[in-house]
């Protein structure tokens, strides 16, 4: 019985039992989901405390019915104005895989030019180093004057946030690749390409598939603050939408949602490293 306890999914499995219980506790103690609205909340949302009795955190109980009558009209479309939140969720995957795809295809290849060849790395470094720290919010209403249109705007976010982690691992693993490999690639006298693609490419995917994971976490927490912004739909947008309205359980079950799909995500990723791990 110990050693069941000692194992990690057991010890995530008490752990929300037990948040989900002082969750409980302090929701139900304080008047739950009949609470009254901060009046505060209410006057930013446009209504009044009276028209709202919605509490500001409701209880766990609240969050999983609210979550079930999502769930089961996740794909409602007879309303374009109130589309089913898995239309909003496939809306921002829409969004974040296509900005995603399109950082990997520019970062993956300037990553290795950079790594290989360090002249042109110290060149462009310092426009690197200045556009980095960038927030991506700091581009969206250059984005949308550009485009005038929110969802290439958004796309643009994505790519603009997801590129740099990309581009900084794929340098560094380009230029990491171990002495002996490079002598014996010479020895060899293998040619520039067939030296990149089974020397350098094979060494580097360690560093490149970290920044990718690291990259598709960024682009899509960015995707909800984008969506808030300037977007019809998507996640975000939901989130937005259902604050005006005081919906606050379903900000949490949309929250919910976000984190699950992050961490599948992630998963996928890891799972597809390990797949291409390069054994020294």
């Amino acid at each position: 019985m110990r050693r069941e306890l000692t194992r990690p999914w057991v010890a995530s499995v008490l752990l929300l039992i037990a948040f989900l219980a002082i969750w409980q506790f302090l929701t139900a103690a304080t008047g739950g989901p009949t609470a009254n609205v901060d009046p505060e909340y209410a006057r930013l949302a446009g209504q009044s405390a009276s028209q709202e009795k919605t509490g500001a955190i409701p209880t766990p109980v609240a969050v999983a019915k609210r979550g079930y009558e999502l769930l089961i009209n996740a794909f409602d479309s007879s309303n374009p104005n109130n589309l089913g939140i898995a239309w909003h969720l496939l809306y921002s995957l829409g969004r974040v895989m296509l900005g995603y795809i399109l950082a990997v295809l520019v970062a993956v290849p300037l990553g290795f030019a950079l790594g290989l060849m360090p002249k042109l790395y110290q060149s462009l470094n310092p426009f690197i180093q200045i556009l980095r720290p960038v927030s991506p919010l700091a581009w969206m209403p250059l984005a949308l004057y550009v485009f005038r249109d929110s969802s290439v705007s958004t796309i643009f976010i994505i790519f603009i946030c997801a590129i740099w982690p990309m581009l900084i691992n794929t340098a560094v693993g380009a230029a990491g690749v171990r002495p002996e490999w490079v002598n014996v690639s010479r020895v060899f006298g293998v040619g520039r390409l067939e030296h990149v693609a089974r020397i350098v490419f094979p060494a580097s995917m360690p560093m490149i598939m970290t920044g990718m994971r690291i990259s598709i976490g960024i682009a899509w927490f960015v995707i909800v603050a984008a969506e808030m912004v300037g977007a019809q739909s998507g996640i975000g947008y939901f989130i937005w939408n259902e604050w005006n309205n005081l919906q606050i359980a379903s900000m949490i079950v949309a929250i919910v949602l976000i984190g699950i799909i992050g961490l599948a995500l992630d998963v996928g990723l890891s799972w597809t490293a390990s797949r291409l791990s390069f054994r020294e």
